[in-house]
């Protein structure tokens, strides 16, 4: 109690040796006595002994983590549960958060073939996933960086959505756009010409990222981009030996299941209203092929790389279960 008072802080570290046991605050010892507990006991009594923790290599993740848990601290610690380091909340409440105050699209006509028979019943911007749907916890991330004015971009199963979302009560603004027929991950931006009049963001409706949205904007402005693409780096194993073969058939080298690296779409964009200009009137293409064309008149397309554990996605089943498990243990 006394090194609780001591720091500030509200709560202590305890281990064990070197290695983190678990964290005790004001409240647990609180706790601990009313529950009939005697302060001659040792602290092992009250500590909490499996406190929210992060290993080094995902300290990245810390501010998302602890804005979403309302938690104050996070221990760092190595492979062997050795603390490193103690990670502090600068802004519990989120009001220290840039509001951005810009547009969210969200592309949600797809009919999510890779994910049936769960979109034979349910669209797949309604799946749930710890508890709301997907569109909603992508919502509530741009929501909390103050992106209140949301479009969504309907076709599939588009009166079921709109039905639960006029019953669901939610903090943004919902316009619906409805796609006359399949246009594609880009032929429905066009529809949103004369809504915007700035830069926007647009997300597919099965993707979800921690990372910061301020900082996104922030570099897409700096690089005077047209539109920025969110690429996460992923390493791929490959599962068997390679092999380098130069001429005449003859081994130049071998490697076994080499990782290789390279940086991959997320499906999150940032886009300025210009871009809508490329998009072809009631014509199904793709994003990829909006921003090659940019990228032919010289304007400029660029990229915003993020760390592959910082990106979710659920466009195929096991993908699904991947993002419930991440989120569960968030």
């Amino acid at each position: 109690m006394k090194a609780i008072d001591a720091n500030s802080m509200g709560f202590v570290v305890v281990c064990d040796g070197p290695e983190l046991f678990g964290i005790v605050t004001d409240g647990d010892i609180r706790r601990y006595l009313l529950a009939g507990g005697a302060l001659k006991e040792n602290i092992c009594s009250a500590v909490n002994c499996r406190p929210r923790f992060l290993y080094e290599q995902e300290c990245h993740l810390a501010e998302t983590i602890m804005n979403r848990e309302k938690i104050a601290a996070i221990p760092v610690v190595d492979k062997n549960h050795v603390l490193l380091d103690i990670i502090l909340n600068q802004e519990d409440d989120g009001s220290s958060r840039e509001k951005l105050d810009i547009p969210l699209v969200i592309m949600a006509g797809g009919e999510g073939t890779r994910l049936r028979p769960y979109t034979n019943i349910l669209p797949k911007p309604l799946i749930p996933v710890d508890g709301i749907t997907i569109t909603e916890q992508i919502m509530n991330r741009f929501g909390a960086y103050g992106c209140n004015e949301v479009y969504m971009i309907v076709n599939y199963m588009k009166s079921f959505i709109k039905s639960y979302f006029k019953e669901k009560k939610v903090n943004q603004h919902i316009h619906f756009i409805e796609e006359t027929r399949f246009l594609g991950t880009g032929g429905g931006l066009k529809y949103m010409k004369g809504r915007v009049d700035g830069t926007f963001f647009m997300s597919n409706c099965d993707v979800l990222l921690d990372c910061s949205y301020s900082g996104l904007l922030e570099a897409h402005k700096n690089n005077g981009n047209l539109i920025t693409m969110v690429c996460a780096r992923k390493k791929l194993l490959i599962p068997y030996g390679t092999i380098e073969i130069g001429s005449g058939q003859q081994i130049l080298s071998m490697k076994e299941k080499p990782e290789i690296e390279c940086c991959v779409n997320t499906g999150v964009y940032v886009m300025e209203p210009e871009f809508l200009e490329l998009i072809p009137e009631e014509e199904s293409i793709h994003l990829p092929q909006l921003i090659e064309l940019a990228m032919a008149r010289s304007q400029k397309a660029g990229t915003y790389i993020i760390d592959e554990s910082q990106w979710m996605d659920m466009g195929q089943m096991e993908e699904l279960e991947q993002m419930k498990h991440k989120i569960e243990q968030f």
